[in-house]
């Protein structure tokens, strides 16, 4: 079959850059047939795109909103999406079924065993929004104690003592206002939009642990800059971002994608921003 067609979806969509991530995977594995583009594509527009999908097509990234939209759509979950209600990805099969994954979880802990973090005693999780339920899989992976969840509301706490149930992860939750706390942990996952972590910054004590911050624009955030700056190691939002788009290339085109010509490309992209 010839011109083999993948995309993202999300909206909005004109930052993303998952297209700069794949085509120089197919560029690295020689699949020239093979195009990725970006749609603007909401909730309520996705079942007609998805319908209108004719046999060249290999999968979907899908970004916010329809990473739980998608889910109805399906003909198979797998237990990884299901166990946090987000596919972010999506495979044809030859016989035209549609299958999702979520790639977000293992490419957290592949882009932590990156960096030598295979095993912590616990962990904190600032936030408590969708990727803060993926970080909460991907710690129940690794994290051999307590999670601390920083939240701003009751109810945001109540739903990440939820998560954890489902997920198997021990979650005490605190509030916002002590988030200072949480930054002696041997492992911080910070999953808040831009700018939230910027106060803590200056809380930042010697010789922290690793900080994972989901952001990668603006990078560094003020948080992974002073973390950088005391020694502690930091995971970005770009290792998050190759990692799982590495695993989505492995499934759609049958090929392991190319990390370094994957991280590579995404580096050069953000630094021309």
């Amino acid at each position: 079959m010839s011109g083999r067609r993948a995309a993202v979806l999300g909206s909005p969509i004109e930052h993303s850059l998952s297209p700069v991530l794949h085509r120089a995977a197919y560029r690295e594995l020689g699949l020239a047939d093979w195009s990725y583009d970006r749609f603007e594509v909401d909730e309520a527009g996705l079942p007609a795109f998805v319908a209108g999908l004719d046999d060249r097509w290999a999968g979907l990234s899908l970004t916010m909103p329809l990473k739980r939209a998608v889910m109805p759509l399906l003909d198979e979950v797998s237990e990884t999406a299901a166990s946090v209600e987000a596919v972010n990805t999506v495979v044809f099969t030859e016989d035209g079924r549609r299958i999702g994954d979520n790639t977000d979880i293992p490419g957290i802990i592949a882009a932590l065993h990156e960096r030598g973090v295979d095993e912590v005693p616990s962990a904190a999780v600032l936030g408590a929004g969708a990727t803060a339920s993926s970080a909460l899989a991907a710690l129940s992976r690794i994290c051999t104690g307590e999670v601390t969840a920083y939240v701003r509301s009751q109810a945001r706490a109540a739903e990440m003592r939820q998560w954890g149930e489902r997920l198997g992860v021990a979650v005490r939750t605190a509030d916002w206002a002590d988030a200072a706390a949480a930054l002696s942990a041997p492992l911080v996952v910070a999953t808040t939009p831009a700018g939230t972590t910027d106060a803590l910054a200056a809380r930042v004590p010697d010789a922290p642990g690793t900080l994972f911050d989901v952001l990668y624009e603006p990078w560094p955030t003020a948080l992974a800059a002073a973390w950088d700056r005391r020694g502690g190691q930091v995971v970005g939002g770009l290792d998050l971002l190759v990692h799982q788009a590495v695993l989505q290339v492995g499934q759609m085109t049958g090929h392991p994608g190319p990390l370094a010509a994957m991280r590579a490309a995404g580096e050069r992209a953000l630094a021309a921003r």
